[in-house]
């Protein structure tokens, strides 16, 4: 979702400071530690925080994607469709953004649910997303993703390839073929590893799914 970068920086300002309501013991109500939080492999503790976050300034909740990621992981389903949907009325165009919330109405519902319920989106050029997506509608294989993520430069190839084995690997967790799951989600953290936001959400989830361990040889041609 690095669309939106700017709306993360913002917001990381914006809550720097905010300690309204929270005790002396208790995390400050920012965005940086509650996405701390769900870096650290603790997403029901990031979700608890951005639900305060929430509740302190309700109007910024649209634009708080970083916690519908925290809502999928702490197993909040519902609530993270929700925040999805929210999010699509302030960033229309951003791809990732019906991917992660078929994910969460697959787990919440079933996938006939979710393909039925795919949010509209705009126009975004990142490749391979618009394949990701077609893949989701069960319009597109695998294999046509893979194929659009080896287009261009050998550094694109990398970055490309590690969006492509995430949302594979999203897709695999929600529809339940967990091995196709830690396979793709493994090549996402370890051999397409990229240091940007969604490169660590692929990290993290192989650390709170306890995926980790590296694949063999053979796996990683």
């Amino acid at each position: 979702m690095q669309s939106i970068a700017s709306v993360f920086v913002c917001l990381s300002l914006a809550f720097a400071t905010l300690q309204s309501g929270s005790h002396a013991n208790e995390p400050p109500l920012s965005l940086d530690a509650a996405v701390d939080l769900f870096f650290a492999a603790q997403p029901q503790e990031s979700a608890r925080l951005f639900d305060a976050i929430v509740l302190a300034q309700p109007q910024l909740e649209p634009s708080l994607w970083q916690r519908g990621l925290a809502l999928y992981y702490a197993d909040r389903f519902a609530d993270g469709q929700r925040q999805f949907e929210l999010h699509r009325t302030v960033n229309p165009n951003d791809i990732e953004n019906p991917a992660w919330h078929f994910a969460c109405v697959t787990r919440a519902k079933s996938l006939q649910a979710a393909q039925q319920a795919m949010l509209p989106v705009g126009r975004d050029l990142r490749v391979p997303l618009t394949e990701v997506l077609a893949f989701y509608k069960n319009s597109l294989d695998e294999q046509a993703v893979l194929a659009a993520a080896d287009r261009g430069t050998q550094a694109a190839q990398r970055n490309q390839r590690c969006y492509a084995h995430l949302y594979l690997g999203l897709y695999y967790e929600a529809t339940g073929a967990i091995a196709r799951a830690r396979e793709h989600m493994l090549l996402a953290a370890t051999k397409y590893s990229m240091p940007h936001f969604m490169g660590q959400v692929a990290q993290m989830h192989v650390k709170l799914r306890g995926w980790n361990e590296p694949l063999k040889k053979d796996a990683l041609e």
